[in-house]
């Protein structure tokens, strides 16, 4: 199993981090999340360009696709080759190891100021700002509204049973129909898990120990598995099934009747114009519905003499008119208060910018976030497999974010 190995990188690769100041010729390494094909490298691209035509420092700029950035990004550590400027949804174990400049040394006051507070406060460790919001999500339940009326439902379901009673009409429509797409292949399994879990009343941890086992999430990834096995109402292998190209294309092909999504699925069903769909809250076993928020960060890491062309980057980038036109591209949620002003006008956004105040986020300030988000990523999905054990799986990433808290 791939795993990052962060434990004394800081001693390790700070020394080896030391270079020459940026100069004549000199550059910066900027290495970003793919969000789509469309929007997210023509943004960087061009970005990069205003940034070198203003500063004459060159950008060499990567963008690397979700399913295999973490280990990219944890073997550029290993070699001692990080990037400048990095974009991904955690950044608590690179600061817990001193390899992050904290805000006041990488941005403008007025930069740091246009923060919306709360997701300021998910980018912090030990009350400094490391993590820098770069965008954000709110989760929402997307349902077909023509599989639903070819199964006689008259609307989303709104408990569990609900939700079941949902899946298994719309698997009985046969034709190749299904009732729900289920991704928890290692793209985003962190994400689709929270949602049921936090909906059965369970949660990552229970102050600052870790919960993983819990009876409430054995539960939750029971039935997560008999949805697979026992009701066969998901897609055909679930546990390998990402988020992007797996259930959200099933959505758009017009063959599932329920997925959870976000505001970019929903730009691009609006720009195929193929599925008739509807947006709801997510089904709940508590009576209380719980949704998933997801901010992503961008990140500077320390190297001698980059402080001043980094800084000059992340000031580019935070400028209204450009944080802004990539968030509306990528039909993503402000993270400025500038933003939000821009933003709330678009009625399009309303169900998720409504979501956002009770919204939940994973536990990213966290160190151990970062081991425990690549763990269930790769191994929650043996538990709906045929066969699967849900408890023994659960106790074995218990154990594992045990050991690694303890060795925090």
């Amino acid at each position: 199993m791939r795993r990052r190995r962060f434990l004394g990188l800081a001693a390790a690769a700070l020394p080896v981090l030391a270079g020459c100041d940026r100069g004549s010729g000199a550059s910066i390494k900027v290495v970003i999340a793919d969000y789509s094909k469309d929007h997210t490298r023509p943004f960087w691209q061009a970005l990069a360009e205003t940034y070198t035509k203003q500063t004459a420092v060159k950008v060499d700029l990567q963008v690397i696709d979700w399913n295999s950035i973490d280990q990219q990004v944890s073997t550029m550590l290993q070699n001692n080759q990080p990037p400048d400027v990095l974009n991904l949804n955690s950044f608590s174990s690179y600061a817990k190891d001193g390899l992050l400049y904290d805000a006041d040394e990488i941005l403008s006051p007025q930069t740091k100021a246009d923060f919306l507070d709360a997701f300021a406060r998910g980018g912090e460790y030990r009350g400094r700002l490391h993590g820098f919001p770069i965008l954000a999500s709110a989760r929402a339940f997307f349902y077909n509204r023509t599989l639903f009326v070819k199964a006689g439902l008259a609307g989303p379901p709104r408990t569990w049973d609900e939700f079941l009673q949902a899946a298994r009409r719309i698997q009985a429509l046969g034709e190749g129909t299904i009732g729900y797409a289920l991704p928890l292949g290692p793209e985003e399994a962190q994400a689709e898990w929270s949602i049921w879990m936090w909906n059965n009343g369970g949660d990552w941890k229970s102050g600052e120990t870790w919960t993983l086992n819990s009876d409430r999430n054995v539960q939750t990834l029971s039935f997560l598995a008999d949805l697979a096995n026992k009701h066969k109402v998901t897609q055909v292998n679930p546990g390998k099934t990402n988020r992007t190209d797996g259930a959200f294309q099933l959505f758009k092909d017009g063959k599932v009747g329920m997925v959870m999504g976000f505001s970019p699925l929903a730009a691009q069903l609006d720009a195929e114009g193929k599925v008739d769909y509807g947006v709801a809250t997510m089904p709940t076993n508590t009576g209380v519905s719980v949704t998933l928020g997801v901010e992503d960060y961008l990140m500077a890491f320390k190297k001698q003499g980059n402080q001043d062309a980094v800084r000059k980057f992340l000031d580019l980038y935070y400028q209204p008119d450009n944080i802004t036109r990539w968030i509306a591209a990528e039909g993503f949620l402000p993270v400025t208060k500038s933003g939000l002003r821009q933003l709330s006008t678009n009625p399009k956004l309303a169900p998720y910018l409504d979501a956002l105040p009770t919204a939940k986020l994973v536990p990213t300030t966290d160190p151990v976030w970062d081991r425990v988000k690549l763990d269930v990523q790769q191994t929650i999905g043996l538990a709906v497999q045929p066969g699967g054990n849900p408890r023994q799986v659960l106790d074995q990433l218990q154990r594992n974010a045990t050991a690694a808290a303890s060795a925090r």
